[in-house]
């Protein structure tokens, strides 16, 4: 299935909004953009504005809408991966390095939307000391590759369940 998507694929279209409320089963809040397409070019990712439009903050910038990856990354997440994932922060400095360059990045780009006071330094997920949501790393990742160590393991263990490069929308 081909999907028709705006010459500018970072843009919301009106046929990318009905896609967002058809996937999150509500209309979506603060879109700013999509993140991150389906090979058929379909939302995976979208990219929220960090106040809501009833003035709510909100931290995620990078919000997983696809159900196949939600359902993947709520898998992995009854398996005890985002504990073992922190206990290898604590034990990995390298890794926690990384992890904190992937938050200061996170921080970085929901700057760019707009300041948000309530939270500033705050970016999802946990980061930058833990791992407390599967969701928001997948998300990043898909948004940001190669920025997120731990964002890029959750896609590689999803793998057999769902996988970016194979439509399944």
């Amino acid at each position: 299935m081909t999907y028709a998507v705006p010459e500018n694929p970072a843009t919301a279209s009106h046929a990318d909004l009905d896609v967002l409320a058809e996937q999150l089963g509500r209309a979506p809040r603060g879109v700013a953009g999509i993140a991150a397409r389906c090979v058929c070019g379909r939302p995976l990712v979208v990219r929220t504005l960090p106040r809501l439009p009833d003035g709510t903050p909100f931290p995620t910038t990078y919000y997983l809408t696809h159900p196949g990856a939600v359902i993947a990354a709520s898998t992995l997440e009854t398996s005890g991966l985002m504990r073992e994932m922190t206990e290898r922060l604590a034990q990995d400095e390298a890794l926690a390095a990384a992890y904190r360059a992937a938050h200061e990045s996170y921080l970085a780009d929901r700057e760019e939307l707009g300041h948000v006071e309530e939270i500033d330094g705050i970016s999802a997920g946990g980061m930058p000391t833990r791992v407390k949501c599967l969701h928001v790393l997948m998300a990043h990742a898909l948004a940001r590759p190669g920025v997120n160590p731990l964002g890029d393991e959750v896609l590689a263990l999803a793998a057999p369940m769902w996988r970016r490069d194979r439509c399944t929308c």
